[in-house]
């Protein structure tokens, strides 16, 4: 049984007018791993190969799928429970991941604050959580902060009367930014 197949030819063609034009067609070598995910090397590209990839990239990415969306593949992502306190800070090397903190029991109107160490976040960076939380009281979560390497995640508990009594799960992804 292989682990992988090599593919010596695939076209990558851009549409035009509706349709894919044959004379558009590129062709590289790829490799299909055990999980069908096709790798192309870049290197072994034509330069138009790279243009056209280019301009696909450029021209933004979506879905049109109801159900698939846009995001990171399994193996982007991590899981770290936080440990001690509310304000220790946990290290999450992944660009996503969740996040459990210890069970809080923040009062009303107070928030807990805490430094998430991750290699994957740039300065420009912006790191988007959001929680699961379904204790008492009203968790929000959002980031402060952010620097090469760290973001700081602050827990407001919102309610007018009542503390938080569990532990939060927030759920993180970085959207990767640049200043210039």
């Amino acid at each position: 049984m292989r682990l992988s197949q090599r593919i010596n030819n695939i076209a990558i063609q851009k549409k035009v007018g509706g349709s894919f034009a044959a004379s558009n067609a590129i062709v590289a070598r790829a490799l299909i791993d055990t999980k069908n995910n096709v790798q192309i090397d870049p290197d072994d590209l034509p330069t138009t190969a790279a243009n056209l990839l280019g301009s696909a990239v450029a021209a933004g990415i979506k879905s049109s799928s109801a159900s698939a969306g846009v995001g990171y593949a399994t193996g982007a992502g991590g899981a770290v429970m936080q440990a001690t306190s509310s304000s220790t800070g946990v290290t999450i090397n992944k660009v996503a991941g969740q996040i459990t903190t210890v069970a809080l029991t923040t009062a009303a109107g107070a928030e807990e604050v805490f430094t998430v160490t991750n290699s994957a976040v740039a300065a420009t960076d912006i790191p988007v959580v959001s929680t699961t939380y379904s204790g008492a009281g009203t968790a929000v979560v959002s980031t402060k902060k952010v620097a090469a390497g760290a973001f700081d995640i602050v827990i407001t508990n919102l309610h007018a009367s009542s503390a938080l009594n569990a532990a939060v799960v927030i759920n993180f992804a970085v959207i990767k930014g640049v200043a210039a």
